[in-house]
């Protein structure tokens, strides 16, 4: 399904659960483990989304992490500058992990943590099994990329907050009764949409940028609201995540082009994000067209559905935008700054989204 009305409604309807995003390996685990917030619906996941608002406000945002932003974005950008050149996916990454750990509490970590999120989160997913070598090198594989991050980022963290809690996830989960394990669970979870998610969303707003000298100028003369503007217009035409399952745990009626539509319980919905941000309908003429401030249909973001909708809708939509500005910000203002190479695009049918690699920012 593909309109914006009939995509928002499924997003939202309390009669849906999540499908999607490695959900069925999550209902593998045992019964007495909780579920990071993503895999869980109902009554327990708005009280937790509700106990976990307080860190992603815009006021929070702006007086702890901006200050944040700049300064790892200036470490970032001064590794282009002594090279010359650099891929730009390794350094938005670089950015993404600094910022979401610190917002996680992932404070306390060994050397080398992009190394382990790498194998973590690698460009392609092999499929684990116990019927074939293959199979078998993946389980693993997944396994001891879970123990590295736990024993290098997770239990450091863990231990630190026990001594001293703070104001992050972490002393929020230690204070809630979770294990370590589901601690873990939790951190990556927040890892894999506060880092890998920004990572792309960054390169491919600058993408965008570096390719349209008018959008460029407008970018580069605008105040903050008005770049805002821009990246929420590129990433309603770009979403990260492109494709939302959700599974219906009764039947539900959707608005459909001919009438109502019912589907049954039991069903597997698709919510084709990209199609249902360039609906006229909801995002008026022209839809395809980068149009920053376009004026939109009642109840319609400026992003549209980029970021999701309902219960599951991401928490992080403001860091995510605010730190892309940061780091863009800096980037577009450095003497001779320019696309040295055009990337590749693959398409991560795990995450149901794009990737960006080989993208090579270059400056005088």
């Amino acid at each position: 399904m593909s309109g914006h009305a009939t995509a928002r409604a499924v997003l939202r309807s309390e009669a849906t659960v999540q499908a999607g995003l490695g959900v069925e390996t999550v209902e593998k685990l045992p019964a007495k483990v909780r579920r990071p917030v993503l895999y869980r619906d109902g009554p327990e996941h708005r009280e937790d989304r509700r106990q976990t608002a307080r860190f992603f406000t815009p006021r929070r945002v702006d007086e702890r992490y901006r200050g944040l932003m700049a300064d790892v974005a200036d470490r970032q950008l001064a590794k282009l500058r002594a090279a010359g050149e650099a891929q730009l996916s390794e350094l938005s990454f670089g950015m993404a992990i600094e910022v979401a750990s610190a917002i996680i509490g992932l404070t306390s970590s060994k050397p080398g943590i992009r190394e382990r999120l790498e194998r973590f989160f690698p460009e392609k997913y092999g499929k684990p099994g116990l019927t074939s070598l293959h199979g078998l090198y993946w389980i693993f594989r997944q396994n001891a990329n879970w123990m590295r991050v736990y024993l290098a980022d997770v239990r450091p963290a863990i231990r630190d907050h026990r001594r001293e809690p703070r104001d992050d996830l972490i002393s929020h989960l230690l204070d809630d009764g979770c294990s370590a394990a589901e601690i873990l669970g939790e951190c990556l979870t927040f890892a894999a949409a506060g880092m890998v998610t920004t990572r792309e969303f960054i390169c491919v707003a600058a993408w965008h940028l570096l390719t349209d000298d008018a959008l460029l100028a407008r970018y580069r003369e605008a105040d903050e609201p008005g770049r805002l503007a821009v990246l929420h217009e590129i990433v309603r035409l770009e979403p990260v995540v492109s494709r939302l399952r959700r599974r219906t745990t009764a039947a539900i009626e959707l608005p459909g082009a001919d009438g109502p539509v019912t589907v049954p319980a039991g069903a597997v919905v698709e919510v084709l994000v990209d199609a249902a941000n360039t609906d006229p309908a909801a995002v008026g003429d022209e839809p395809l067209a980068v149009r920053p401030g376009r004026a939109v249909g009642d109840g319609t973001g400026a992003a549209a559905l980029a970021f999701g909708d309902g219960p599951h809708k991401c928490p992080g939509s403001g860091i995510a935008i605010l730190e892309t500005d940061v780091f863009l910000t800096r980037l577009l203002a450095m003497e001779g700054v320019r696309m040295a190479a055009a990337p590749r695009v693959t398409f991560n049918n795990d995450i149901g989204g794009y990737e960006i690699r080989g993208l090579v920012v270059a400056v005088s």
